[in-house]
């Protein structure tokens, strides 16, 4: 079930460090050989979207076939931290059409890693929801100057809703001194069709990858690693949205210097530099019926360094980190009303954040059955706004507001687990705030097509804080069952979010109203979910899962976006090198959803897949056939996370093929 490339790959030590450290709640494989990790029944040819829905506290926010926005523990890109191998990027689309997890493909990357809530990775910074690491894949050196290897995998994928085709292939090569590994992936896909045989329109899109990674081992315990990732879709429809997308770009790199410690409490130190810069263009030009043209670019560009101190010992798995960085965020539109003069706004002002902090993480043993796990950061940012157009134009409902700002956040949590041999109990709490975004504190007269409002930032927002309780039971008293509930609860204090304000008129056509951000007092978020894994027979295994949260705002309205009571059960059938599954998923019906936030009720659905796997030899080449259906009886529905209710696909069938060489 693993791709024979990195099947052979050795695992460099930073990375082992990273997917064992106990503040991760869990590892989704993307295309690696780590063990005891989940990963997609799709293999390699899956999309990222398809990883990071394997993760169970994560749900992801459709607004079309592509870039789906993740979601934890039912808090969206505002309230998490998401990092490319510990790298800050941020999106350039006032949107949100182009998550940060858009910018890279399968092929990329070794594992994806959630920390859930406020114990984040050592770089995150605002994760009140939690944080997201996209670990990025590397060939490692050879075990012995003796040893070279050279190894390559093709990857081809078709889905006959929406004729969604992949194509990728990648090549390694690793000696003692020196490895590298590059690829290139290819995704193209037409209009899907929903249940009941209905096409959705404006659902395409196509996108191409390529990267390298580089390493080389100055001396026996130095080690610099270099990468470079572009990423280009073009193309892309949003049938959820009034308007598509005719570029999202990205371009990624990094350059790193790792110290290995030999026989010392020390581990490793390592110090990151890296670079990237996300384009982002809108495009109605494709639609019909359009009453006033719009260009609506974006740009985001992000420079940063950390620097990573790693401890280990027979009680302490302990990190430091210094990381800052420093982004520019631009966006303006061009409308062009007939038989008028063209009108223009700047939409994010050249805000430029300069931030920077510092944390701290020990997990710390206990004898056997014992442990400790503490966290902080404390970090100081400024914020600059360099466009004197958008400045004047915000200035005009904040007479006020200055051209700088800066604030303080911080976040501490704290865990305790017990472990006797049957079963865990885990408990913990935290505390962290978070500043406002760049669309928060500084948006001018963005749309949002989920309740057809136009939103203007706010300057003068306080930062959002919230309390993080959290509980887990874990019992596995029969060695062929094991069960989980865990829940944890999130209590807001400053919570930001739109509301409105009648004093305003909107601009864009059809707009109901304006909002403005502001902090409410206070607002919860509980989720709790109980889990349950069954071994029948050494080849047999059947799991389930039940979760339900509630969120509210201080008067005690829903808030929007909260998943109703959500199923799942799978059985799953593996004897050598076959491997079969047969599940069901679904939501009950959307009872609590937030009518006030402009969200309309989902109805309960429930559906069918199926999938099947065979690897076989052929010489020296490993050969994996996985072929399945979605949605088996053609099922019409629609999500709580869809958005504007757009439908989902109907039946789905599809094969891919992966060939290590």
């Amino acid at each position: 079930m693993t791709n024979l490339l990195l099947a052979l790959a050795t695992i460099i030590q930073s990375d082992t460090t990273a997917t064992q450290s106990h503040t991760i709640d869990e590892v989704v494989v993307v295309s690696s050989n780590l063990q005891g990790a989940k990963r997609s029944i799709k293999g390699q040819t899956a999309s990222i979207d398809e990883h990071l829905s394997e993760l169970d506290h994560v749900s992801l926010i459709r607004r079309g076939s592509y870039a789906l926005e993740p979601v934890v523990n039912n808090m969206s890109s505002e309230r998490l931290s998401t990092t490319i191998d510990g790298m800050k990027i941020f999106y350039a689309c006032t949107d949100k059409m182009d998550p940060v997890t858009s910018y890279v493909e399968s092929g990329n990357l070794q594992s994806i890693s959630l920390n859930s809530g406020l114990n984040g990775n050592p770089q995150s910074t605002g994760n009140i929801g939690g944080s997201l690491n996209l670990k990025l894949r590397k060939a490692g050196f050879a075990s012995s100057p003796a040893e070279k290897s050279w190894k390559s995998a093709v990857s081809l994928g078709n889905e006959f809703n929406g004729n969604l085709q992949v194509y990728g292939a990648d090549g390694a090569y690793s000696s003692s001194r020196f490895y590298t590994n590059i690829g290139a992936y290819y995704r193209h896909a037409g209009n899907y069709k929903a249940g009941g045989n209905r096409y959705i329109d404006f659902s395409q899109f196509q996108k191409y990858n390529i990267f390298a990674n580089l390493g080389y081992r100055l001396a026996e315990h130095d080690i610099v690693e270099g990468t470079i990732i572009y990423d280009r879709a073009t193309n892309v429809g949003y049938p959820a949205l009034n308007m598509d997308v005719a570029k999202a770009e990205g371009f990624i790199t990094s350059l790193s210097y790792r110290h290995l410690y030999d026989n010392s409490f020390l581990s490793s130190w390592e110090t990151k530099a890296y670079y990237n810069h996300i384009v982002h263009v809108m495009d109605d030009t494709k639609r019909p019926d359009v009453e006033i043209h719009m260009d609506m670019p974006g740009d985001s560009w992000t420079t940063g360094v950390y620097s990573l101190l790693r401890a280990n010992s027979s009680s302490h798995d302990a990190s430091l980190n210094y990381d800052a960085y420093y982004n520019r965020a631009f966006a303006d539109m061009t409308m062009y009303p007939g038989g008028a003069a063209p009108m223009y706004m700047v939409t994010w002002p050249d805000v430029g954040t300069l931030n920077t902090g510092i944390a701290i993480a020990d997990n710390i043993a206990i004898g056997s059955s014992h442990s400790v796990n503490v966290s902080a950061k404390i970090s100081f940012q400024q914020q600059q706004l360099n466009n004197d157009e958008g400045y004047n134009a915000l200035r005009v409902f904040f007479p006020g507001m200055k051209k700088s700002y800066s604030q303080t956040t911080g976040r501490i949590a704290a865990s305790y687990s017990f472990r006797p041999k049957d079963w865990q109990l885990s408990l913990g709490a935290g505390w962290g705030s978070r500043a406002a975004t760049v669309t928060e504190a500084y948006g001018y007269y963005l749309n949002n097509t989920f309740d057809q409002y136009d939103y203007i930032g706010n300057p003068h927002l306080k930062n959002e804080s919230a309390v993080e309780l959290n509980a887990a039971l874990k019992w596995n008293g029969i060695k062929s069952l094991s069960l989980q509930l865990d829940a944890n609860s999130f209590f807001f204090s400053n919570y930001i979010i739109g509301t409105f304000e009648q004093r305003l008129s909107p601009m864009t056509v059809d707009a109901e109203g304006v909002k403005v951000y502001a902090n409410l007092n206070n607002a919860k978020i509980v989720n709790t979910s109980f889990a349950a894994d069954w071994r029948i027979t050494r080849q047999l295994k059947w799991s389930g899962k039940l979760s339900y949260a509630i969120g509210q705002d201080d008067r005690g309205d829903n808030l929007p976006l909260i998943s109703p009571l959500a199923f799942s059960s799978a059985v799953n059938y593996t004897a050598d090198s076959f491997g079969a599954e047969i599940s069901v998923k679904g939501n009950a019906r959307q009872e609590n959803y937030g009518s006030k936030y402009g969200e309309t009720q989902t109805p309960a659905y429930a559906i069918v897949n199926v999938n099947a796997q065979y690897n076989f030899n052929i010489e020296n080449s490993l050969f994996t056939i996985r072929a399945g259906v979605e949605n088996l009886f053609d099922k019409s529905y629609t999500t709580y996370s869809d958005w504007n209710n757009i439908p989902q696909k109907g039946r789905n069938i599809y094969v891919n093929l992966t060939v290590g060489l």
